[in-house]
């Protein structure tokens, strides 16, 4: 877009004719210089104002890089009205958890290996929505195969710790 487009709503031809054809016009040396730096004024503003948001964008901004065959976490919108994620109550939960990295799309786009329950979801992710796995996936045990009695009470089951 040009720098005077968001101004005007149209296209600038330059700073001799900017009025509309046919319309008549006396122009003079100053009138064209007082043009010239009204348009660098525009230019000027217009540039500062785009390096500002972005040094804000920025700070926010981190690296990531994920390779295929990683485990990640899928950030899910608590927006309402969007479709729920095992939804406990008041509490919903911000990251879904752990899926493997099938593709590479370019160097922002993922494909995820997503269940059978999220199929009405397309794998295909942006990175800004995924979050590494530290540590090894097989050691996390799914809170399904924890079972509380109504005495509040659970069975220990011994893990095996493997040295490296």
């Amino acid at each position: 877009m040009a720098t005077c487009e968001p101004l005007y709503w149209r296209r600038c031809r330059s700073p001799i004719g900017w009025f509309e054809v046919g319309e008549p016009a006396l122009i003079g040396p100053d009138a064209i210089l007082y043009a010239m730096k009204k348009v660098q004024l525009i230019r000027d503003k217009l540039k500062t104002s785009q390096s500002r948001k972005k040094s804000y964008a920025d700070v926010r901004r981190r690296e990531l890089d994920f390779l295929v065959d990683d485990w990640v976490f899928l950030k899910v919108s608590p927006v309402k009205g969007v479709m729920r994620f095992g939804n406990k109550g008041n509490i919903n939960p911000r990251y879904l958890g752990l899926y493997k990295i099938l593709k590479r799309f370019g160097k922002v786009a993922y494909e995820l290996e997503l269940p059978v329950e999220l199929a009405a979801v397309r794998p295909v992710f942006h990175i800004s929505l995924l979050k590494k796995c530290v540590g090894d996936p097989a050691s996390i045990v799914p809170l399904e195969s924890v079972v509380v009695k109504d005495s509040q009470s659970y069975k220990d089951v011994p893990v095996e710790i493997q040295l490296v």
